[in-house]
């Protein structure tokens, strides 16, 4: 074993990343597969994550659950759980990057949109955690760690200049709820850390991108480009390895 391997190797870990048929959780889940990981991928339309795992597969292992995975749901929650303890025994990594966002003036902001937002990002994040500690618990020991993983978002500690108040209120929720989990699952032997991101060209984003340029949302970040595939999955993979095996309750930007 190299040195690398020692302090960065990923290979045999068993992963699951929510809302890894597209942009960030893919990108994420494309390290893992590379790194040697067997890498579980769920969202609400599975048929995007068999397509997603089917490209990955061309470079290791990468299996999509055949459920829709509606994180929000108590049903879809369920679902994930159940096809996760009939496959595994254990679970090394849990990356939490299914995530929903609203925008709307403030005078017509629904309350549906609020609670859609806040059924994804806050109580479907705690709940699954909940229900998935027993597979973590199980690959988890003092000097090797389980990993949970949340994608906040920089939402959550600045001030957006969006219409999109439950979006940053839900994000900044799931930092104080991941710090919380922290300290309550140490003594489980895991971590709880999070990747606040900021602006990625994914789905949520090309909007914006389409409506004003990549130049003008770039102008005010310090190093004038979006957050790359590279950066998201390789923040992760470093969180998921045995450096950062005495690291938790840290939000990373």
């Amino acid at each position: 074993m190299t040195i690398l391997e020692q302090y960065f190797g990923l290979a045999g870990k068993t992963v699951l990343v929510t809302g890894g048929g597209r942009g960030i959780g893919e990108s994420i889940a494309e390290g893992f597969v590379k790194a040697g990981a067997k890498v579980y991928i769920c969202s609400r339309k599975p048929e995007t994550c068999a397509a997603t795992a089917e490209r990955l597969s061309a470079f290791g292992t990468c299996i999509a659950l055949p459920v829709p995975g509606d994180i929000s749901s108590a049903e879809g929650r369920a679902a994930i759980v159940a096809e996760m303890t009939s496959r595994e025994s254990s679970l090394d990594v849990l990356i939490n990057n299914a995530g929903a966002l609203w925008a709307a003036p403030l005078a017509e902001y629904p309350e549906s949109g609020w609670d859609k937002v806040f059924d994804l990002n806050v109580k479907g994040l705690f709940f699954l955690i909940r229900d998935l500690v027993p597979l973590l618990e199980a690959a988890a020991t003092r000097e090797t760690p389980a990993r949970i993983i949340n994608i906040g978002s920089i939402d959550g500690f600045h001030i957006p200049k969006h219409e999109t108040y439950a979006y940053s209120s839900s994000k900044a929720a799931s930092h104080q709820l991941s710090i919380h989990l922290a300290d309550q699952l140490a003594g489980r032997n895991i971590t709880v850390n999070v990747i606040a991101p900021g602006m990625f060209p994914s789905k949520m984003m090309q909007g914006t991108l389409d409506r004003v340029g990549e130049d003008k949302v770039t102008e005010k970040v310090p190093m004038r480009r979006l957050t790359g595939p590279d950066d998201m999955a390789g923040t992760a993979m470093f969180l998921a390895s045995h450096a950062a095996s005495y690291i938790t309750g840290v939000v990373l930007p």
